[in-house]
Formats: C-alpha cells, structure tokens, sequence
C-alpha cells in the first residue's frame, strides 16, 4: 500500500467523532507549524527524499505525504502522490501566490494570517490576492433575454419567433 492511501485510510477511518477530532486537531497543529516554518524560511521549493522531508518538519512519512496532498495545488507540478513511498526524491516549487489563495479557499485562517506572510507579500499584495480570490467566487448572472427581445442570433427576428425554440 502507498504512503497516500495509508494516509487516505487513516483521514477516512470510521472511528468515533472525538478520536476523528483529536486526529485532525493534531494534524492541524502539525500543519500550521511546517506552514509557518516554509514562509518563514522563504524558500520556495520542497527537495529531497520523502523520509527526510517528513524527519526535518516533524511528521512520520504518511503524514508528511498528507502534508503534501494539502499543498499539491499550490506548487509549480503537481506530484503524482500514488507513487510516492519513503526513498522517493521529490523537487517541487511553491508558487507563493496559489498557496495563499488556496489557504482562503480552506478557510484556513490559522493558515493565511500567519505573520510570516509579512515577508512574502505585503499587506497591500495580501489585499490584492485576497481580492482576485474573492472576485473568483462572485456569482455574475447573465442578461436575460426577453421573449419579445430581438433575438441574439442577428436574425431580426423576435426571440419567441426565432431561437427560444430551438
């Protein structure tokens, strides 16, 4: 079994609600803790095996892969997280901006208030995102076109008479 379905087996394992809590509580500590360490750091990219990657943010190898589902979209290439096991060698780069929108779209706001993200953008930058984010998430309704309008298709006819019934 690879390290993503052993990770997938054990976020999706029918256990009662207060263990399932304790288990994603723990996770999300561990989560922000290496979030925070990477912005911090500043360095944009996740390289090396799997088993030391996992070792220097403190998480064993399945969490770490767990780690790397949650952050997949935010990176430059997308790694392939089924083939992945202890010795694989990974080389990926973050791109700062998908990460940040990404944290809004969890709703993560442990994640996007980190005071790191002071050194990567600036409160203006975060602003900016924050709002290109949002504009992603507005519903824009098209004009409705009337029955008795003229029909869109150029044909000078009614839209009734013309493509409303087609």
């Amino acid at each position: 079994m690879s390290l993503f379905s052993t990770w997938e087996e054990r976020a999706n394992q029918s256990t009662s609600q207060q263990e399932q809590e304790a288990f994603w509580r723990d996770y999300l500590v561990k989560e922000q803790t290496n979030y925070e360490m990477i912005i911090e750091s500043k360095e944009p990219s996740l390289k090396g095996k799997i088993s030391d990657l996992a070792a220097k943010y403190s998480m064993d190898e399945v969490t770490f892969v767990g780690f790397l589902d949650g952050i997949n979209t935010s990176l430059e290439a997308e790694i392939n997280l089924e083939e992945l096991d202890a010795d694989s060698e990974i080389d990926s780069t973050i791109v700062w901006s998908e990460l940040f929108k990404n944290m809004l779209n969890a709703k993560a706001d442990w994640l996007f208030n980190i005071e790191a993200w002071d050194g990567i953008f600036t409160a203006d930058e975060r602003k900016t995102l924050r709002k290109e984010y949002n504009k992603t998430r507005t519903v824009v309704k098209e004009v409705k076109i009337g029955r008795n309008d003229p029909c869109p298709c150029g044909s000078g006819k009614k839209y009734k008479k013309c493509c409303l019934n087609k």
